[in-house]
């Protein structure tokens, strides 16, 4: 039974992994570092914090934020390949995304776990849904790690991302 789980494991991992190649890493998200036949090196749950660094032993505080999995793979690769390890084989893959936020005009406003793969529509579902005073056709959003900080509109099918702040408007009618 450990063996499948094992194997369950690693594939969810690997598809988590190969969904995300570019996504990059941020503050509130979570990774899991497996570190293969060395156990006090694999952490199952590592939360990136407000720095956007994560605490490693051997290697001190990385930066992580921005980065995708497979960078922050080879950071621990060649972190450790020198000094602690002769040939570590790493896999870190994201466990928990960054919340995404909804306000304004729907039933249950506020932050909600991201999954891979949710649209708007999606979203304000799991938010309740619309509020009868709701402007369903212009949707504000602010997405995270942009400079900018500009709401733009968006439509139904917009592809949420972690960290993105969603306000649904009201409607003069």
């Amino acid at each position: 039974m450990l063996k499948f789980l094992l194997i369950l494991s690693t594939l969810c991992a690997g598809y988590l992994h190969a969904a995300n190649d570019d996504y990059q890493l941020n503050a509130g998200d979570s990774i899991r570092i497996y570190v293969y036949g060395e156990p006090d090196l694999t952490f199952a749950n590592v939360l990136i914090g407000q720095s956007g660094r994560i605490p490693y032993p051997f290697l001190g505080e990385l930066k992580v934020e921005g980065k995708t999995a497979n960078h922050v793979q080879q950071i621990l690769v060649d972190g450790l390949k020198p000094d602690y390890l002769i040939a570590p084989r790493i896999s870190v893959s994201v466990v928990k995304y960054r919340p995404f936020f909804v306000n304004g005009e729907v039933k249950r406003p506020g932050g909600l776990a991201f999954q891979p793969g949710l649209t708007l529509r999606k979203a304000i579902s799991l938010a309740g849904g619309f509020t009868g005073r709701a402007n369903k056709k212009e949707v504000l959003v602010i997405v995270d790690g942009k400079a900018s900080q500009e709401e733009r509109k968006v439509g139904l099918d917009y592809q949420v991302q972690p960290g993105d702040i969603i306000t649904v408007q009201d409607t003069f009618f």
